[in-house]
């Protein structure tokens, strides 16, 4: 008996394969088992903690750029103007991030339901910002803010439901698949072959040409010396 075990990883790199090199095998003693956490569900929440840092430097640097970071963070945060400051843009990126990172990294939903939701929030609330205040005139950073926030959700929203999503779906049928093969391969070889099913080719009974001649020397030998 022989078997030969590799791995593949949902990440396929977890699971035991038997492969089968045409003798009878068994299953490997290794029983599968999947990663908590797939390799594209982890890229996905590298992403989301990206928005929210980058969000908050841009923010920093516009503090900065305006005189005072602590008076200017006073003014944005405990004076806080709709109309004027960009603390609720970094509160929309901070609330984005909790809520993707709980939903698909503490809990892993397999569902589109919480970004969907993440996503349509930062939206409707970055346009009724853009028309109603007066970020548009305050410099450079109040086109950069909104747009980079804006671009990054969607960003998120491709990013679960094109990859994330099909990846892990596809991920798990080959999981159940290799997990149902593993289950269904028999655990012993066949018994003995019986003695039927040995071929053993009949002697010949034609003499070689060799055992002729001598046969034929002998007689002529046993002839000649007879009185």
């Amino acid at each position: 008996m022989a078997s030969e075990c590799s791995s593949s990883g949902v990440s396929r790199t977890a699971l035991p394969i038997c492969i089968n090199d045409g003798r009878p095998v068994s299953v490997c003693s290794d029983p599968p088992k999947q990663r908590s956490i797939s390799d594209v569900r982890r890229t996905f929440c590298l992403v989301v903690t990206f928005d929210l840092l980058f969000i908050s430097l841009l923010w920093i640097i516009e503090l900065n750029g305006s005189g005072d970071v602590l008076q200017q963070l006073i003014e944005e945060v405990v004076r806080y103007d709709f109309y004027h400051s960009f603390f609720d843009i970094f509160l929309l990126a901070l609330l984005r991030f909790g809520g993707l990172i709980l939903s698909y990294a503490v809990f892993q939903v397999k569902h589109w339901a919480p970004i969907a939701m993440t996503t349509a929030v930062s939206c409707v609330f970055l346009i009724i910002k853009v028309t109603l205040s007066t970020l548009l005139s305050l410099g450079t950073f109040g086109y950069l803010l909104p747009i980079f926030s804006f671009v990054l959700a969607w960003v998120e929203t491709w990013l679960l439901d094109c990859k994330v999503l099909p990846q892990e779906a596809s991920d798990q049928a080959w999981f159940a698949g290799m997990v149902s093969g593993a289950e269904r391969a028999p655990l012993l070889g066949p018994g003995p072959l019986s003695d039927g099913q040995f071929y053993s080719p009949p002697e010949s009974v034609a003499d070689s040409d060799d055992e002729l001649v001598d046969k034929h020397e002998a007689e002529k030998c046993l002839l000649h010396h007879s009185p």
